[in-house]
């Protein structure tokens, strides 16, 4: 009986653990990464351990694809990682609304996006800093006076 207890107990324990192990692969510490991971998305080295569980995953599905990516490609994915270590939260909140926004767009009118944003890009420095200066005419006021 005490045999019988005892396994009991210890399959039990067994039993529950294993779900903490999964949750910790599935949602590692920095210092859980591989050497290979850690590389990658060095840039959120700093605020790794304090990321959603949903956001570790995703970066992690970026750091699994990396490898077979071109060097054009490595070199964007840095940028960004770059960029976005960068960003506020305030920030990326405002990114994650916009991206969501595009993507509800039908897809004519993405591709109206797309196609004046390459013209944005091919326009010389000054004249994108001119554009980017230009503030729009306020609204005008409502009747509520607001």
């Amino acid at each position: 009986m005490a045999r019988t207890f005892l396994a009991a107990l210890i399959a039990a324990c067994l039993l529950a653990a294993a779900p903490a192990r999964a949750e910790s692969a599935a949602d590692p510490k920095w210092a859980q990464l591989s050497a290979a991971q850690q590389q990658v998305l060095k840039p959120l080295a700093g605020q790794w351990d304090s990321l959603r569980p949903w956001q570790r995953e995703k970066m992690l599905e970026i750091a699994r694809d990396y490898p077979r990516m071109s060097p054009q490609q490595q070199t964007r994915v840095q940028q960004r990682l770059d960029h976005w270590s960068r960003m506020t939260p305030f920030e990326r909140d405002n990114a994650r609304k916009r991206y969501q926004q595009f993507q509800s767009l039908p897809p004519d009118q993405q591709e109206a996006l797309r196609n004046k944003w390459r013209e944005y890009q091919r326009l010389p420095e000054a004249e994108r800093e001119k554009l980017r200066g230009h503030t729009p005419e306020p609204a005008p006021e409502d009747d509520l006076g607001s």
